[in-house]
C-alpha cells in the first residue's frame, strides 16, 4: 500500500477532526470529483472512490481507532496485520464459533444453516438522479431507468418447464448441504458443504424452463417516474420500497435506492432549510429608499428597501425558504444587500456628483460626506 494517500489528506482534515467535520469535508470533497457532476475529469471516478474509502474509515469510530493506531494496515484485511497477538490478527474480530462449527457441522455454537428453500428478500437496487437547485426545492418528478431481477414469467419464478414442478434433491433431503468427512491433523472432522447434486438449491429440476434456463429469474430493465418531495437535499437517498430485484421463494422485493444529486444555484445558496442571496441595488435606493422585486424559489416578491440602507445589510423574508422535507412549514429567505457603483459616468453624471459631495462641506481633508462616512 505505498501508493495509498493518507486518508485524513483525501478529505483534507486534520487528524483530530470531529465527527461533523468529517462529515463536511466528505460531501465537499463529493461535490468537487462526482463523475456525474465533473463528467469532463477522466479521473472522477478513481477520485471518488478514494473519498468514499477514506470516508467509510474514518466515519466509523472502530476503524478509525485501528487506523489511527496502525494506518491503511489497520483496515485493510490483506494487508496481515491489525494489531492482535495471534500473528498479526485480532482476536476480538474471530469467531470462534463459526471456525468450529465449519469444522464440526455447527456443533460448537455456529450459524445454524439457513434453508435453501426459505423465503429470501431480493436485492437493493440503486440509481442516481441529478436535480437543479429548484427542483429539489419544489420537488418534481424524474424519469429513471435502471436494471433489476425479475421471477421469470414463463415458469412463475420455479425454473421448471411449464407441466413440471422441482422436486426434492434425494442426496441431501432439500437441507441443500451435505456432511463431509476430513482428516486433519490425523483427527476425523466434520464440514458442511454445498450439495453437489442441486448445488445448494435443496430441490432439483428434471426440465428446466427454457426462458429462464432454470434459474427462476431474468434480469430486466426498468423505466419509471418518480415523485421527488420537496426540500430533498443533495446526496440524501430515496428508498422506494419493493423497487429493486425480486425476492426468491414468496420472499419481498428489496429496495430502490435513488441518490439525489443537486447542482448548485448561480443565485439561491442553501442553507438548511433556508435560502440566502445577494440582491444588488443602485446607491440612489439604497439612500433614498424603495420598492424592489426580490427573487424567491416561488418568483419575484415585493420588498421594501427603507432609506440608508448600507451593504451588507440582511433583510429576511419569512417562510420563503424551502419546505421542510416530509413536515410542515418552510424555512426563510435571507437577502444580503450589496450596493451597484456605476463604473462608466458621462460628464454629466461626474457634474451632478461632485455638486452632491459640496452639499456635505466638500470633500477636502475628509469632512465630505464619504469622509465622515468613515
Amino acid at each position: 500500500m505505498p501508493n495509498k494517500r493518507d486518508f485524513y489528506e483525501v478529505l483534507g482534515i486534520a487528524k483530530g477532526a470531529s465527527a461533523e467535520e468529517i462529515k463536511k469535508a466528505y460531501r465537499q470533497k463529493a461535490k468537487d470529483c462526482h463523475p456525474d457532476l465533473h463528467p469532463e475529469d477522466p479521473n472522477a471516478v478513481q477520485k471518488m472512490q478514494e473519498v468514499n474509502e477514506a470516508y467509510e474509515v474514518l466515519s466509523d469510530e472502530t476503524k478509525k481507532s485501528r487506523y489511527d493506531q496502525f494506518g491503511h494496515a489497520g483496515v485493510d484485511p490483506q494487508a496481515g496485520g491489525f494489531g492482535g497477538g495471534f500473528g498479526g490478527f485480532d482476536a476480538s474480530e474471530l469467531d470462534l464459533g463459526d471456525i468450529l462449527g465449519s469444522f464440526f457441522g455447527g456443533g460448537f455454537g455456529g450459524q445454524t444453516r439457513r434453508s435453501p428453500n426459505a423465503p429470501r428478500r431480493g436485492e437493493d437496487v440503486q440509481v442516481r438522479v441529478t436535480l437543479s437547485f429548484l427542483e429539489a426545492a419544489k420537488g418534481c418528478k424524474k424519469t429513471v431507468s435502471y436494471k433489476r431481477v425479475e421471477l421469470c414469467r414463463e415458469c412463475g419464478g420455479s425454473g421448471a418447464a411449464k407441466g413440471t414442478s422441482p422436486v426434492t434433491c434425494a442426496q441431501c433431503g432439500g437441507r441443500g448441504s451435505v456432511t463431509v468427512n476430513k482428516n486433519m491433523f490425523g483427527m476425523n472432522m466434520r464440514s458442511e458443504q454445498a450439495c453437489p447434486a442441486c448445488h445448494g438449491r435443496g430441490k432439483t429440476i428434471s426440465s428446466p424452463c427454457h426462458s429462464c434456463k432454470g434459474t427462476g429469474q431474468l434480469g430486466k430493465s426498468v423505466t419509471t417516474e418518480l415523485e421527488i418531495p420537496a426540500g430533498v437535499d443533495d446526496r440524501q437517498v430515496i428508498t422506494v420500497r419493493g423497487g429493486g430485484s425480486a425476492g426468491a421463494n414468496g420472499g419481498p422485493s428489496g429496495s430502490l435506492r435513488v441518490v439525489v444529486l443537486v447542482h448548485a444555484d448561480s443565485f439561491f445558496e442553501r442553507d438548511g432549510f433556508n435560502v440566502w442571496c445577494e440582491y444588488p441595488i443602485s446607491y440612489t435606493t439604497a439612500a433614498l429608499g424603495g420598492k424592489v422585486q426580490v427573487p424567491t424559489i416561488d418568483g419575484k416578491a415585493a420588498f421594501d428597501i427603507p432609506a440608508g440602507t448600507q451593504p451588507g445589510k440582511v433583510f429576511s423574508l419569512k417562510g420563503k425558504g424551502i419546505q421542510v422535507l416530509n413536515g410542515r412549514g418552510r424555512g426563510d429567505q435571507f437577502v444580503r444587500i450589496s450596493i451597484i457603483v456605476p463604473e462608466h459616468l458621462n460628464q454629466r453624471q461626474k457634474e451632478l456628483l461632485h455638486e452632491y459631495e459640496a452639499t456635505f462641506g466638500g470633500a477636502d481633508g475628509g469632512k465630505g460626506f464619504f469622509g465622515k462616512k468613515k
